[in-house]
């Protein structure tokens, strides 16, 4: 008897569930379109629900249909992430630097302050015991900087965006230390430091 009962129950349960179409019909007939909306209405243009937008629709459409990932969505630097490459990372230092003149020591007429804000430049030193100049392979990127030795490999990504192409590096031999100066790229200084 008892598992006739729980049949009965199931069937009861499922019954008050899934009610008829026609109630869910009168339902949907009520309810508003903005509750209808789901996740992939997200970011599509305004159209009415229930309606396929057109071919010359504004959404966002991928140029290749395989790839997972736009060029433009991947971190600056992530190819060079080589996880099966056993050379080890060496030991490296930001210092961030500004150029500090008697009117901004004495007077503090141009608004800087000490803050990361008002530095003008990142200096990267890394040490490199065991190198020459001549084995090293520098790459600069606007958030990444990309440095390879036989002996050594230092994938960073930089706290803050620079001029590529404007940095300089020099190797100092008495110390086996490459000094990297890089100028910081900030749209909004002008407004700022003005």
């Amino acid at each position: 008897m008892e598992v006739i009962a729980s049949v009965h129950d199931l069937q009861a349960l499922s019954a008050l569930l899934s009610p008829n179409d026609e109630d869910e019909e009168e339902d949907l007939q009520k309810v508003k379109p903005v509750a209808k909306m789901g996740p992939g209405h997200i970011g599509s243009p305004a159209a009415p629900l229930g309606k396929k937008h057109s071919e010359g629709s504004t959404a966002y459409v991928k140029k290749n249909s395989k790839g997972i990932w736009d060029e433009d969505e991947v971190t600056e630097g992530a190819h060079f992430d080589d996880l099966a490459d056993p050379r080890p990372q060496p030991e490296y230092e930001i210092v961030l630097k500004q150029s500090v003149g008697t009117e901004d020591l004495f007077l503090g007429l141009s608004r800087k302050d000490p803050s990361s804000m008002c530095c003008d430049s990142m200096l990267v030193r890394v040490k490199l015991p065991d190198t020459r100049a001549s084995d090293l392979v520098l790459d600069v990127r606007e958030t990444f900087l990309d440095l390879r030795t036989p002996k050594y490999k230092l994938g960073l990504h930089l706290p803050h965006p620079v001029h590529k192409h404007e940095g300089n590096a020099r190797f100092i031999m008495e110390r086996e230390e490459l000094e990297i100066t890089l100028p910081m790229n900030r749209p909004m200084d002008c407004i700022n430091l003005t």
